[in-house]
């Protein structure tokens, strides 16, 4: 197909180099399956509307079939002046002949063809994604209650601010991944739009059934505007964007744990298989994998300010700086970003929290400051921003006289009308479990949160094998559709 007929020659070498490669394997490894399988879809439903002579359809079908059978071995090695699809389609007429091999595009373009191979190859990716994302938040709230009365000094500015546990911190990470698990499953909705029936970008005067195929694909809805079928593909930037804001808790997670994991905190341990050494100092033990995470989860906001601009101010209609150049850099930051997820998961999974160096900064930083202010408020009377200055007042006190634990100051400093304030429970461990309100670290708030956090789980864990079980019905009944087709008495020419 060099000579369509209007251009009598293939693109000059060096353009098809730079456009298609060398060879056409790599885009066969990366679409032919998936391209296949609309091709398998789309003959099915033009035979069965009698578009195509149910015959030639089977010959089509049968030559297709043993292509994806060998992975499509006649077409490797081979140059694709005008694309991989094109090359695809002239080994189909040269096998089957131009009557047979020439009705494969009927009442299609490669238009919309692409846009239904982006949705079919984007299938996998996500469930890839979204299936990372729920194990790290599996790991999560395993080890809420399992660290819920490990006392940790929660940091604001980077100084010690109040006790919680590092249950309560586990928990408030679970809780933005369930969002960032959320937004990626709305993200992808538009997976279940199938643009295949917009043709180059008016659809056909040909009958064809969009329903059909979209059902045979497994795609939920068929196509219902032929200019927005081709032209769109907000659903990279969309995908992209939510995995955006999925790195940005991850990256958050991974700057907490490498602070934890030095020496200088000394509030996370992590084993020998988790860490890497130095090439020159033999003492490192260096916390790599977190460092990973934090450029792994980067890849998506790259990828969706290449793709925005890529898109940015383009025509509404099927352009190549949209449908192929936008959606280049997806692939490779949907694949860092589960590299970073796994990561994540490896390093929270097996840290171990040093209770007694958590403990000690909780107690050292006068975490229970705030507590021992409210107490004076409700007990004392006191209007909280006077108690606020006065329990600031006993802390500097305390450390100019060698930074006493905060209940043997404050005992020194009440008097009237402050001796009615009790100082029993104020250390961290007794403050974190009283305070239940506002989302506190207290068990029952904890509990709470984390029935919240498992229901949700196991909504969206559902959903996720649902949507993967109705793909793979959808390739079964193919595969059935098919057989039943080829099986049947052949009928009369189209």
């Amino acid at each position: 197909m060099e000579n369509t007929g209007r251009i009598l020659h293939a693109p000059a070498t060096p353009a098809r180099r730079l456009l298609f490669g060398a060879t056409a394997d790599e885009d066969i490894d990366a679409t032919l399956r998936f391209a296949t399988e609309v091709d398998r879809a789309h003959l099915v439903m033009l035979a069965e509307g009698g578009l195509v002579a149910r015959d030639r359809a089977c010959r089509l079908l049968q030559e297709i079939d043993a292509l994806r059978a060998c992975d499509f071995a006649p077409l490797r090695g081979q140059a694709a002046p005008r694309g991989l699809y094109l090359l695809y389609e002239t080994y189909l007429i040269d096998r089957l002949g131009a009557e047979t091999g020439g009705v494969l595009q009927t009442g299609r373009s490669r238009n919309d063809l692409n846009a239904t191979v982006l949705r079919l190859r984007l299938r996998g990716p996500y469930l890839r994604l979204l299936g990372e994302a729920l194990r790290l938040q599996a790991v999560l709230l395993r080890r809420i209650p399992r660290y819920a009365r490990v006392v940790l000094p929660v940091y604001t500015h980077y100084q010690a601010a109040v006790p919680v546990t590092y249950g309560h911190y586990l928990a408030g990470i679970a809780l933005a991944l369930q969002r960032d698990v959320a937004g990626l499953a709305q993200a992808a909705a538009d997976l279940g739009r199938c643009p295949l029936g917009a043709a180059a970008v008016g659809g056909t005067s040909l009958p064809i059934d969009a329903a059909r195929t979209a059902a045979l694909l497994g795609f939920e809805h068929p196509v219902l505007h032929a200019i927005d079928a081709v032209a769109s593909r907000d659903v990279v930037l969309r995908l992209l964007a939510a995995t955006t804001i999925l790195g940005v808790t991850l990256s958050r997670l991974a700057a907490d744990l490498l602070l934890w994991t030095t020496a200088e905190f000394g509030f996370l341990a992590l084993p020998d298989a988790l860490v890497g050494s130095s090439s020159i100092m033999p003492q490192k033990r260096n916390p790599f994998l977190l460092e990973h995470v934090q450029g792994r989860s980067a890849a998506a906001l790259g990828a969706f300010a290449a793709a925005v601009t890529a898109m940015h101010a383009k025509p509404f209609t099927n352009s190549i700086a949209v449908g192929t150049e936008a959606v280049a850099p997806l692939w490779q930051a949907l694949d860092d970003s589960v590299t970073a997820l796994i990561l994540a998961r490896l390093v929270v999974a097996d840290a171990v929290p040093q209770e007694q160096a958590m403990l000690r900064r909780a107690v050292e930083g006068y975490t229970t400051a705030t507590e021992l202010a409210n107490r004076l408020t409700l007990t004392g009377k006191t209007p909280f921003r006077a108690a606020h200055h006065a329990v600031g007042s006993v802390i500097r006190a305390a450390l100019e006289q060698g930074a006493p634990l905060l209940e043997e100051a404050a005992a020194r400093w009440l008097a009237p009308p402050h001796e009615a304030v009790s100082l029993e429970g104020l250390d961290p461990a007794s403050v974190a479990q009283a305070s239940q309100y506002g989302g506190g670290p207290a068990a029952p708030a904890l509990e709470a949160c984390r029935q919240n956090l498992r229901a949700e789980w196991s909504r969206q864990r559902r959903q996720q094998c649902a949507q993967a079980q109705r793909w793979r019905a959808a390739e079964a009944a193919l595969d059935a559709a098919v057989r039943q087709l080829c099986a049947a008495p052949a009928a009369g020419p189209a």
